[in-house]
């Protein structure tokens, strides 16, 4: 009897421990099961400012579909400032796996999260002041090229020898582009003026109008922007005028396609898409990534239709002489001076 008793005790206990390794084992798969989670947090431009931010989404958009069920990707937008820690608090509350900034605008919100949540992968769009922490990624652009590009077409297509530039914000990332823009123009044709104005905004249209006409009224038949939302005033401008505008960030040309003749591209949809692949699949690297024209991270936008060929071919030279390092783009304030004098204005 005490044998068939103790033979029953034994078959409950395997019976108990079979129970309880099955239950382990569906949790487990529930939990892989479970999709990768990457949210984006915009600077004030909003999602739909036609640049930086829109083309961050659209990478992050493209990697989602790419990876569909296995990545899940969400965006909040920033009114003001004080979003910026609400929006990634907000993330990491819903657990989210990676948070991306986009803009140096969020990198105090972003170090501070990071360091809160060590746990939790973090990147950054145009900052490397976080690029020592383990847990964010820096995406950097070498932009002063790009602009350099596009300033140089700017100083060939100019009739009047006046171009424009209006600036976003006056910062020293943003301030690479103006270093670029007037090195290139220059540099095609020392003749040229360049007229340059502030907005102090990405995300005021209005004001971005009106700057681009007051450089119109001046003789600026070809006007740059990069400036974000607050740029698409300036293309309208440009439209209206029907004087020649140059985009930023991504390919505008659709915006005005009589207008626009490219665009300073930063490749800000490759960059989101990139680290987003690397921290879903483990390769996520902290510190700073930079992203060139030998990599194909800073360019001019593919639509050329409305530049002579002697431009493209001039432009496709340049290209090479500085990947090749012959041509040395200024991206400071002491490299264009030393260069250029004291002709880039905007503090």
């Amino acid at each position: 009897m005490k044998k068939k008793l103790l033979a029953l005790v034994l078959c409950a206990v395997m019976v108990f421990g079979l129970v309880a390794c099955g239950s382990s084992s569906s949790s487990t798969s529930t939990a892989s099961d479970e999709p990768y989670k990457i949210g984006m947090v915009t600077d004030t431009g909003g999602v739909n400012d036609g640049s930086f931010n829109q083309s961050s989404w659209e990478g992050l958009s493209q990697l989602g579909e790419d990876y569909e069920g296995q990545i899940e990707v969400n965006y909040l937008e920033s009114a003001t400032d004080s979003d910026y820690s609400a929006n990634i608090e907000t993330f990491v509350d819903e657990e989210y796996d990676l948070i991306i900034g986009v803009g140096y605008m969020l990198a105090d919100a972003i170090g501070e999260a990071a360091d809160a949540n060590p746990d939790i992968l973090f990147a950054i769009i145009d900052d490397s002041t976080n690029a020592d922490k383990e847990n964010v990624a820096c995406l950097m652009f070498e932009q002063s090229q790009a602009s350099y590009l596009v300033g140089y077409v700017a100083g060939l297509m100019t009739e009047s020898n006046i171009v424009g530039f209006v600036l976003g914000m006056s910062t020293t990332t943003m301030n690479e582009f103006g270093y670029g823009y007037v090195a290139g123009v220059l540099d095609a044709n020392p003749d040229a003026t360049v007229l340059q104005a502030n907005a102090n905004s990405f995300g005021d249209s209005a004001t971005g109008k009106s700057l681009a006409n007051a450089q119109i009224t001046n003789g600026a038949d070809v006007i740059f922007h990069a400036a974000g939302g607050t740029g698409l005033g300036v293309i309208e401008a440009c439209k209206e005028a029907n004087i020649y505008a140059i985009g930023v960030d991504s390919d505008q040309s659709s915006y005005a396609p009589e207008n626009v003749i490219t665009s300073a591209m930063k490749r800000v949809d490759t960059a989101s898409y990139e680290i987003g692949l690397d921290a879903y699949e483990g390769n996520f690297t902290a510190g700073v990534h930079t992203y060139d024209l030998s990599s194909e991270g800073v360019d001019i936008a593919p639509t050329t239709d409305l530049l002579p060929e002697d431009v493209l071919t001039a432009v496709t030279e340049l290209k090479e002489q500085i990947i090749a390092g012959d041509v040395v783009v200024p991206k400071t304030q002491e490299e264009f001076e030393a260069a250029y004098g004291d002709l880039y204005e905007l503090d």
